[in-house]
């Protein structure tokens, strides 16, 4: 049976003054449009508890105990990749049954959603310091030295979709706890690799590393595709080039050649790309290339580079402007 929509307290109140001028229950149900019985038990509501409201319901008694809130909070707290399936588990050992949806209805109420699992870099202490280092000197910096900066990266596409995630019970501004977090190695190969760069006024050109890149090759594809970019951005003077600490983009070769060509290189820490805003880009283009199934990876490589010039100007402002919250993340 579907459910009655219960009239407004107007409605109630008129049909209260009805009663009082004298209208019998059939005469005011005809004028205002309703049933008879519901204009009676209105009445009957009104002559027994002088007034014509619901008083707001108690709710469902909840199903779990505080000690079994305590047990479930505990056990996430603790191993925040705890899921739904092993505190149901849980409780019925220690005589309570509830259901998946009851667990997630108590975790939300706790100030707990499931949300993925960021993956970060395996951080030694070397690199924690350089890290902090890095974030604290820039902290200050203003959002119009973000916009000269041209970000650049490597990543691998997979023929067949984006990897999958794990998932983690955390509060709002947890994301980046160690519990909560999946460590990390850099590793090469991969269906193809892509190199591509981006700045605050959109995304520059994206090339296909066919070979296995050296720092003769790393060097090749920045004279073919770095400056391009930059005159295509319109970076102007003072544009500042980022990429990480790989052996091709550190070796004394290079060095030499991005000085020749008088490009200011952004100091950077090692295994930090968290710091990189590229990682969203390559993240938000894997996802529209998986949408778009290629065939092999012909089709892959140009699905990737049409979906490239795709990504609106919008977004890579937003990623610059929102710079300095990874920084605060990283303090």
């Amino acid at each position: 049976m579907a459910n009655t929509k219960e009239l407004s307290k107007d409605v109630r109140d008129k049909i209260v003054d009805l009663h009082k001028a004298g209208m019998g229950y059939k005469t005011i149900a005809k004028q205002l449009g309703e049933k008879v019985t519901t204009v009676g038990a209105i009445i009957h509501k009104w002559k027994k508890h002088k007034r014509t409201v619901n008083l707001p319901r108690p709710g469902a008694q909840c199903k779990i105990s505080p000690r079994g809130v305590a047990m479930i909070m505990r056990a996430v707290r603790n191993q925040p990749r705890t899921t739904r399936e092993d505190l149901v588990n849980d409780l019925k050992a220690a005589g309570t049954i509830v259901t998946k949806k009851t667990i997630g209805n108590t975790l939300r109420r706790e100030g707990l959603k499931s949300c993925s699992a960021r993956k970060v870099p395996l951080l030694k202490k070397a690199h924690i310091h350089a890290r902090l280092k890095f974030a604290n000197e820039h902290l200050n910096d203003s959002e119009d030295n973000w916009v000269k900066v041209l970000w650049s990266d490597e990543t691998k596409m997979e023929l067949f979709g984006i990897n999958s995630t794990h998932r983690v019970w955390r509060r709002r501004n947890a994301a980046y706890d160690p519990k909560n977090t999946i460590p990390t190695v850099k590793h090469g190969g991969g269906n193809i690799m892509l190199w591509g760069c981006f700045s605050g006024k959109g995304t520059g050109q994206l090339h296909r590393i066919k070979e296995t890149m050296d720092g003769a090759m790393y060097r090749q594809i920045l004279g073919e595709n770095l400056l391009p970019s930059a005159r295509a951005l319109k970076m102007g003077r003072g544009w500042v080039f980022q990429h990480d600490n790989d052996s091709n983009h550190t070796a004394k070769a290079t060095k030499e050649w991005l000085k020749k060509k008088h490009i200011k290189v952004l100091e950077w820490p090692s295994q930090s790309p968290d710091l990189n805003p590229v990682e969203n880009l390559w993240r938000e283009l894997k996802v529209r290339v998986a949408k778009r199934q290629p065939r092999n990876l012909n089709d892959l490589e140009k699905i990737c580079k049409e979906e490239w010039d795709k990504i609106p100007p919008e977004m890579c402002a937003n990623l610059v402007a929102n710079y300095k919250k990874r920084l605060t993340s990283v303090i």
